[in-house]
């Protein structure tokens, strides 16, 4: 099993930054690939970004040039540097594991962009 524990969210103006983290833990070593997906209120969640072991990253088009994932595999921990945030980046983040056993889930965390 991997435990997935997320942080950095919290409220920002339109325009600004915010990084989130998310510290993977358990059966790293079988992860095929991590990413950060989004779930706003009434919305369907959405992929944001994926980096796979590879280092290859793919990106969701309404993210793509304000949003970077990059990962740390010393510290087993996946960022999302989120730059000119706008009001419809609210949501929340989650951070997702693609494990050879299944998919794992981070609890989740709250970005609020103010306009």
């Amino acid at each position: 099993q991997v435990q997935l524990v997320e942080s950095g969210g919290g409220l920002v103006q339109a325009g600004g930054s915010l990084r989130l983290s998310c510290a993977a833990s358990g059966s790293i070593l079988s992860i095929n690939a991590m990413g950060w997906y989004r779930q706003a209120s009434g919305k369907q969640r959405e992929s944001v970004a994926v980096i796979t072991n590879g280092g290859s990253t793919n990106y969701a088009d309404s993210v793509k040039g304000r949003f970077t994932i990059s990962r740390d595999t010393a510290k087993n921990t996946v960022y999302l540097e989120m730059k000119g945030l706008k009001p419809e980046d609210t949501a929340v983040y989650y951070c997702n594991a693609d494990h050879f056993e299944g998919s794992y889930w981070g609890q989740g965390t709250q970005v609020t962009v103010s306009s």
